[in-house]
């Protein structure tokens, strides 16, 4: 369970207006910094410079259930998302004061997660079940549909899953993923592919 009390998650849930818990999109710099910092660190073990370990647990398993591992690509962990999260959480291109507040909601989200599976099932998050876990995520996938009591961990996930996304597709895993063939040098334009004409209802 995080060391945040239940008092004490309160307070800091109660400390930020509900629309600024949606943490804003990280820029490109930023993006890019982060995933050269996430490939230079590759192939060595490593250990988060703002997560506990128990949050990086259930940072990487959560970041796994919203981009898991499939016949195409690999996961968010195996992209390194996890440890781009970690970094964005330190970002040195961020004011002091933005890169405070995005810790607090941070923080606060993952042990809003903890109190949900604590209060449902008796467990932290990541000590829960899979479809223990998914229950609890139904309830704030869509933060439209969320209901009341659930707005607060609705806009977290919300924030989260963008820079899960963040994370992912700015790796090499996302790029293939992606079949993004940009930056490729092209002998001869023939205009685009026949088969892409088709799919868009155009006629070459």
């Amino acid at each position: 369970m995080s060391e945040i009390g239940r008092r004490g998650l309160l307070k800091v849930i109660g400390s930020v207006p509900l629309a600024g818990l949606v943490t804003a999109a990280p820029s490109a710099e930023a993006v890019e910094k982060a995933a050269k910092a996430v490939k230079a660190a590759k192939g060595k073990p490593f250990t988060p410079g703002f997560f506990t370990a128990h949050e990086y647990e259930t940072v990487t398993l959560l970041a796994d259930t919203i981009i898991p591992r499939d016949e195409r690509s690999g996961s968010a962990s195996d992209a390194g998302a996890p440890e781009f999260i970690d970094f964005m959480m330190r970002d040195p291109l961020e004011s002091p004061g933005e890169v405070e507040r995005r810790q607090i909601q941070m923080r606060g989200g993952l042990a809003w997660l903890d109190h949900q599976c604590a209060d449902r099932f008796g467990k932290t998050f990541v000590a829960s079940t899979e479809a223990e876990r998914g229950a609890v995520l139904d309830d704030i996938a869509w933060p439209e549909k969320a209901r009341p009591e659930m707005k607060v961990g609705a806009n977290f996930f919300s924030s989260f899953r963008d820079l899960t996304a963040s994370g992912f597709w700015s790796s090499r895993i996302g790029i293939d993923d992606l079949q993004y063939q940009g930056n490729t040098f092209v002998a001869e334009w023939k205009g685009c592919p026949p088969e892409q004409l088709a799919k868009l209802g155009l006629k070459a």
